[in-house]
């Protein structure tokens, strides 16, 4: 163990005091998310009902991010941070799961092993943004990379992805369809309360109100989630690391960016940006995690990315083992190109 994986270490065991979750603060921020959603679709009905399409259409933009917010929610109830009672998180998930088109209980166990894996080349699996190395990449055949490269281009990655991810993927336990009955019932239980949520908003609001204000909703919030969770892992001075030099504090910390969005836009994504020491310490609740950045201010360049920054990431598609940070497809072709001219 080198000397940053033991303070990575030592940073985890300093977080304990942190991961206690607050049963009032908990249902307030629940309440805080959920209450100006339900105001935001009852006036979307109204503005249908009287033609106001538009107005609809307007209003999912806010509705999608309180969306996001109750996502996050979830997410901490995934982790067993929400509430001290794990049945209380583990219920909380599932009635949010369907608020979110996300069966809580294959979402938990994929999230799992992301947290598991983060950071470990070996172990590249579900729950994250699909990576290749510069190395592997050249390798290919000339059909996988064509599919590496549609996979990562802007407009599937963060628009038709999502959309097809969270309405149509998340419908079936996709990945976890071998591990027995409960991915099922999670997957087809979510899909039974969704589909009886779908006929009560047709009966009383009517298919213009699903296709012109819940439909919009979902798919920016799908798409603003992705986003998220790429900017999160998907930095140029990420971590990657081989099997063997792994370690699992190391990377979490080192491997998970600091998002330093505006205020607004930090408290409707709960705070997620500050996503470097959610990964170290996954219990610690989403409203304490700026309370931790206050009494541990050298964590605040850790990973920092600004909105700018990220917009920038977007091109990043390839691990370069050698250097250690992520290129874009013209930078490994350059340096490809490089090492075939100083070998001739």
């Amino acid at each position: 163990m080198n000397h940053e994986q033991a303070q990575a270490r030592a940073l985890k065991k300093s977080l304990t005091e942190f991961q206690k979750p607050s049963g009032v603060r908990s249902v307030s921020e629940i309440l805080l998310s959920a209450a100006p959603l339900a105001a935001l679709w009852t006036g979307g009905w109204f503005a249908v009902a009287y033609g106001l399409w538009w107005l609809a259409l307007l209003l999912s933009v806010p509705a999608a991010f309180f969306v996001v917010r109750l996502f996050m929610i979830q997410h901490d109830c995934g982790h067993q941070a929400f509430f001290r009672s794990p049945s209380l998180n583990n219920w909380i998930g599932r009635g949010l799961g369907v608020l979110t088109l996300t069966p809580y209980d294959c979402w938990k166990r994929e999230h799992a092993i992301h947290h598991a894996s983060s950071g470990n080349l070996d172990r590249r699996g579900p729950g994250a943004i699909a990576t290749m190395t510069i190395g592997e990449y050249n390798a290919a055949s000339p059909l996988t990379r064509f599919g590496y490269r549609l996979y990562r281009n802007p407009i599937i990655l963060f628009f038709i992805g999502p959309a097809y991810v969270f309405l149509l993927q998340q419908r079936l336990p996709v990945g976890l369809m071998k591990e027995g009955w409960r991915p099922w019932v999670s997957a087809m239980g979510t899909n039974v309360v969704i589909a009886l949520l779908v006929a009560a908003a047709i009966w009383f609001g009517g298919w213009q109100a699903l296709l012109l204000l819940h439909l919009p909703t979902i798919v920016i919030a799908a798409s603003i989630g992705v986003w998220l969770f790429y900017v999160q892992h998907q930095f140029e001075e990420t971590h990657w690391d081989r099997n063997e030099g792994w370690d699992g504090p190391h990377a979490a910390l080192m491997g998970s960016s600091h998002y330093v969005l505006p205020q607004p836009l930090q408290w409707l994504t709960g705070n997620i940006g500050i996503h470097h020491i959610h990964h170290v310490a996954s219990r610690i609740p989403f409203y304490r995690l700026p309370k931790v950045l206050k009494q541990h201010p050298h964590l605040n360049e850790v990973g920092r990315l600004t909105l700018v920054d990220s917009i920038r990431c977007v091109g990043l598609t390839l691990w370069d083992e050698a250097n250690r940070r992520l290129v874009t497809f013209r930078e490994a072709r350059m340096m490809q190109q490089g090492g075939m001219a100083a070998a001739a």
